[in-house]
């Protein structure tokens, strides 16, 4: 039976998103004379927020001051150079036309800082999409899951006809926490094992596979 919503992570789900982050990170690092992180140390620190993400990139026992002029510094550098590097992965754009042809409706649900998500979303998939949100003051990020309930309110959408679909174990937790489905993807920032172990019960390795278990082909 196909899903009347899909509600996709941004980073490592539907956007490569990873090179800007791990510039924009190293950016706040040295200019605050810390050392720079790997893109590989960058990719499992991401999936929590801005905040949680610089938390983790600054050396262990960094005082608090300085990790507020490192996160200050990102989200600055990361506003101007969001967009140098990302695209979306293979085959996503096609995928999402299809969707939205067979009548499944479609949003995006991040951590990632709200401007961030509402220009990147605009850039990147302007027209393909019915709602997106990022992090905001006040509202718990995932997965908790208000801001996906209120999607469904916004959308008028029940959460037995929704799909949750992500590349991360917050992914998992939070479509879990909404009492929704959902689907894993390990091409983003987490692979195959690492979801399996972190109770992943559905996953595609593509985005035809995707479409295919969304529209439920």
């Amino acid at each position: 039976m196909p899903y009347k919503l899909a509600i996709f992570d941004l980073d490592g789900t539907i956007l490569s998103t990873l090179d800007d982050l791990t510039d924009s990170t190293n950016h706040a690092l040295a200019v605050n004379g810390l050392p720079i992180r790997t893109t590989n140390e960058i990719r499992s620190f991401v999936g929590n927020g801005a905040r949680l993400l610089i938390e983790r990139a600054v050396p262990k026992g960094c005082p608090m001051d300085v990790t507020d002029k490192v996160f200050d510094e990102f989200r600055s550098y990361y506003a101007a150079h969001s967009d140098i590097k990302t695209c979306p992965y293979d085959g996503i754009l096609d995928m999402l036309h299809e969707l939205r042809k067979n009548g499944c409706r479609t949003a995006v649900l991040s951590n990632k800082p709200d401007f961030a998500v509402q220009t990147l979303c605009k850039q990147y998939f302007d027209g393909l999409l019915d709602f997106a949100a990022g992090e905001k003051n006040g509202i718990p990020r995932k997965p908790a899951p208000d801001s996906v309930n209120a999607i469904l309110s916004e959308l008028s959408v029940d959460r037995q006809d929704t799909v949750y679909i992500g590349d991360s174990d917050v992914d998992i937790d939070t479509a879990k926490n909404a009492g929704m489905d959902c689907i894993s993807v390990d091409w983003g920032f987490r692979d195959r094992d690492f979801l399996l172990a972190h109770g992943a019960k559905n996953i595609a390795s593509t985005a035809k596979e995707l479409e295919a278990k969304i529209l439920g082909a």
